[in-house]
C-alpha cells in the first residue's frame, strides 16, 4: 500500500539481500491493512507489514527478517520503523 503513511518515503519495492523466509498462512486475525508483502525469487510471499486498530490503539507488525542479518541497519527498514511509530502514536 504506498499510500499508507507507513510507506511514506518508500521505493514501491525494495531489497533485503539476505533474510529468513517465512511462508503464507500467518495465522493472525485479519489485518486492517496490508501494508507490506514480502515475495521470494521460488514463489513464496508473506504478509509482512500488518496494521490492525485495537480499542484506542493501534498496532503494527513488521516482518523484514531475522536478526542474524543486518536487516535493521538497511535504510528502507529503518524508515519504515519511524513511519510506524509516527503512525502508532496516540492522537489528542
Amino acid at each position: 500500500m504506498p499510500e499508507h503513511p507507513i510507506a511514506n518515503g518508500l521505493p514501491a519495492q525494495w531489497d533485503i539481500p539476505k533474510t529468513e523466509m517465512y511462508d503464507e498462512p500467518f495465522h493472525v486475525p485479519a489485518p486492517d491493512a496490508v501494508v507490506f508483502e514480502e515475495r521470494w525469487d521460488k514463489g513464496e510471499r508473506f504478509r509482512s507489514g500488518c496494521t490492525w486498530n485495537v480499542g484506542k490503539g493501534r498496532v503494527f507488525y513488521f516482518r523484514p527478517g531475522h536478526e542474524t542479518y543486518p536487516i535493521y541497519r538497511q535504510p528502507e527498514n529503518l524508515t519504515v520503523i519511524e513511519n510506524a511509530a509516527r503512525w502508532a502514536a496516540p492522537r489528542p
